[in-house]
């Protein structure tokens, strides 16, 4: 790839990648920014060579769900997992639906297909390549995802009836 046109899918996609970069990455910012750092000097050094079996977008989504797992699992390898400070709320103040909570909810597949369709605007043969699943494979995962969704969402909202 050469030079000029890597800047310009890099400028096209951007936004995209790091949106995605930072799904890929637990919702964590600077994990995201580290990722999406790796990924871009990967393709510059290439290290990461785009074939043409798929769109561009495809693939450097791809290459950014690959280099967000090596570096989870290095920064699990590192640093404990601690538990997070209990938030407290006014009783008069009820807090919404925390989306990007009821996401993580999701097993990893069920959340990866789901973000690529739904929030990327990728279709499932598109989400199938980059999780390098087949396609029926990632028709179930979203399938199911959407269903767990669901009942999250409804779950909520019957405690919030009943409390």
């Amino acid at each position: 790839m050469k030079p000029n046109q890597l800047e310009q899918i890099i400028k096209e996609l951007h936004v995209e990648a790091y949106i995605w970069a930072r799904q890929c990455c637990n919702f964590q910012d600077w994990l995201a920014k580290d990722v999406l750092q790796q990924v871009y000097l990967k393709i510059l050094e290439n290290k990461a060579k785009f074939n043409g079996d798929s769109s561009l977008k495809t693939w450097l989504f791809s290459v950014i769900r690959y280099t967000a797992m090596e570096n989870i699992k290095k920064e699990l390898r590192v640093y404990p997992l601690e538990d997070g400070a209990e938030v407290r709320f006014d009783e008069d103040v009820k807090p919404e639906i925390n989306h990007e909570k009821l996401i993580r909810q999701l097993p990893d597949k069920q959340r990866e297909v789901l973000l690529l369709v739904f929030y990327h605007g990728l279709t499932l043969e598109k989400a199938s390549k980059v999780m390098g699943v087949h396609l029926g494979t990632a028709r179930t995962h979203y399938d199911r995802a959407k269903k767990n969704l669901k009942q999250l969402i409804l779950k909520i909202k019957a405690n919030e009836q009943s409390g």
